[in-house]
């Protein structure tokens, strides 16, 4: 009996594996090319007389409340020179990230038909982290100078758990969650559980469109940190079930359990001290995992779904 149950699961396993390679077959002949566009290089080689071309070119990046001579006069400051040198350093080619971004873009093709490839434009923003990609229907603007690597001068005065992912492996996770949060509907997020399978919906998101990321990746942990979240997955439920957080509108909440942290806040010192931030974040993921294999559902019908359809049609069980 126990071995027919195994073979069972390991048949369950290899179907469903066969499945994922055909899905992964079909979305790469989709086949979107892009030529991504590296403005910073452009204008770092352009000068007074070539100026209005680029200028022409890329209108978009040239507010009318600067003067010419201002966009010039930043080609002389030494700030802005050593930026550039030390983004030509660490992208001299963007082969690898054009490729995953392409991936993306097809990936997104084929669950949303509609979807249109932008341009792909690189830049520099000085070092503005918190606006690192910008995503319109027509044009994704990434900002290079804000993914040099977690340990790079430019980052000495940012915290640590923020400079651990301004590296060039998460460029096309932040593209992600753009692109998320612009397809997502949740008009209502009021409760920590709102809060929790909104950002789940985003994550899963996430498993949808770049399924080559690692989890750990996807919810930008580390794998220590990922492995201490499966780990302790039934204790971190249980503590909101058993405090009653869920439904509560408490707004020092997101702080605790959902908004970028060194450490999520149980206000339990042996648990604080271990745990990576963002845990309602995860079990959101979690929740919204559980969501859709157990109904028939697509990733566009998902998105828009309400928290109470998702949290009671989840089935969701903890981790032991």
């Amino acid at each position: 009996m126990k071995f027919a149950l195994y073979l069972f699961f390991v048949l369950v396993l290899v179907d469903s594996c066969k499945n994922k390679s055909a899905l992964e077959a079909d979305i790469a002949q989709i086949n979107i090319d892009i030529e991504v566009e590296r403005f910073e290089a452009l204008f770092n080689n352009t000068d007074a007389r070539s100026f209005p071309k680029l200028k022409q070119a890329y209108p978009f990046m040239f507010p009318q409340k600067y003067t010419d001579s201002f966009w010039l006069g930043r080609k002389t400051d030494t700030l802005q020179i050593e930026l550039l040198n030390e983004v030509e350093k660490a992208y001299p080619s963007f082969n690898n990230e054009e490729a995953e971004i392409e991936s993306l873009f097809n990936h997104l093709k084929y669950y949303f038909p509609q979807f249109s490839a932008p341009r792909v434009i690189t830049v520099t923003n000085d070092v503005d982290y918190r606006n690192s990609v910008i995503v319109t229907d027509t044009i994704a603007l990434i900002a290079l100078d804000s993914y040099l690597g977690d340990d790079h001068k430019f980052y000495q005065g940012i915290p640590k758990y923020i400079r651990a992912n301004l590296k060039k492996e998460q460029i096309v996770v932040d593209l992600a969650d753009a692109y998320a949060e612009k397809l997502i509907f949740h008009p209502q997020r009021k409760t920590l559980l709102d809060e929790m399978v909104y950002y789940g919906k985003q994550l899963y998101f996430k498993d949808a469109v770049i399924p080559f990321k690692t989890d750990a990746e996807k919810i930008a942990y580390t794998e220590a940190e990922l492995d201490w979240a499966k780990a302790n997955e039934s204790y971190i439920w249980r503590y909101f079930v058993e405090r009653e957080l869920l439904f509560s509108t408490d707004t020092k909440l997101p702080a605790r359990f959902i908004n970028p942290a060194p450490f999520s806040k149980f206000y339990l010192e042996d648990i604080d001290a271990d745990s990576p931030g963002r845990l309602g974040r995860y079990i959101g993921w979690q929740i919204v995992r559980a969501y859709m294999e157990n109904n028939q559902v697509s990733l566009n019908e998902m998105l828009k779904k309400s928290t109470e359809d998702i949290f009671n049609n989840s089935k969701f069980k903890p981790k032991k």
